[in-house]
């Protein structure tokens, strides 16, 4: 049991590429209260929600807010709450 858990947790600090559309999860996806920077990724026909970590949220939100646009992001996943967030190390618009 204790080797699955370390491999989850290294597995969880492994950067990946996440492409798909960036946009703000309160005014284009209605999913928040407050405007957040994120990125909606198909896997398979069902869309998975990133919420971009607080630094990278506020440095890319004025790009997005009130209109999505196709892009990457690279970083390192992590769920908490039930919500995926990635620590933002690269983010290209498409």
């Amino acid at each position: 049991l204790s080797v699955a858990l370390v491999s989850g947790a290294l597995a969880q600090d492994k950067e990946v590429s996440l492409k798909g559309s960036i946009t703000c999860a309160k005014c284009d996806l209605g999913k928040e209260k407050k405007c957040a920077t994120v990125i909606v990724v198909k896997d398979g026909d069902k869309d998975v929600v990133y919420y971009f970590d607080a630094k990278s949220d506020k440095a890319n939100h004025r790009t997005i807010c009130q209109g999505g646009k196709k892009g990457s992001v690279t970083g390192t996943v992590s769920e908490k709450d039930g919500k995926k967030t990635v620590t933002v190390t690269k983010v290209a618009f498409d």
